[in-house]
């Protein structure tokens, strides 16, 4: 399995670092990109620096490397998270506007009908972020808001983060034990 990941200008890079380790974890082969905001993000929310995030990934590519092999349809891969997704990110992706390789990346996608996961963390939403995430949803896009559930009891930042990636993990049907399941 060969997943693209990318972190954008959003808060909640911690989902995309947690989600990049347990992809390490279960041998899934990743293509990261980080854009500049994201890294912004990583040094004001969190202590990872970007060396230690690019480790955890096979491949990474920078945000304005538009003939990397993940802006083609013929690099095969089995989808991409963007984890968090800014309303930037998702309004371009929504309208067709491929000017980072993020955007075009997930075109690509969209044309391949690969699967495509916005894990999007914006509060509150407007009619325009609703449109959007509506207009994608309806061209195959999974919209995953980064809202972890509490109904397993959760007593760490790092609980609720690891739940939120485990509905990840899920869509992508990868076996995990990040998080209880309802009923369990």
């Amino acid at each position: 399995m060969k997943i693209t990941v990318a972190i954008t200008g959003a808060s909640g890079v911690q989902y995309g670092v947690r989600l990049l380790e347990t992809l390490r974890d279960l041998q899934v082969e990743t293509q990261l990109i980080v854009t500049k905001t994201g890294q912004d993000l990583l040094g004001i929310e969190t202590q990872y620096s970007l060396n230690y995030v690019t480790s955890l990934a096979d491949k990474t590519y920078e945000e304005t490397d538009l003939s990397a092999s993940i802006s083609s349809g013929s690099n095969i891969s089995n989808g991409m998270v963007i984890i968090p997704c800014s309303m930037k990110t998702l309004g371009s992706i929504a309208n067709g506007i491929s000017s980072n390789l993020v955007t075009r990346a997930a075109d690509v996608c969209l044309k391949e009908r690969r699967q495509l996961i916005l894990v999007v963390r914006e509060t509150p939403l407007s009619g325009i972020h609703l449109n959007n995430m509506l207009k994608l949803s309806n061209c195959g896009a999974v919209i995953l808001p980064a809202s972890p559930g509490f109904y397993t009891r959760p007593t760490t930042i790092g609980e609720l983060i690891d739940s939120l990636v485990a509905r990840v993990l899920d869509l992508l049907q990868l076996e995990h034990s990040l998080s209880q399941r309802w009923g369990d």
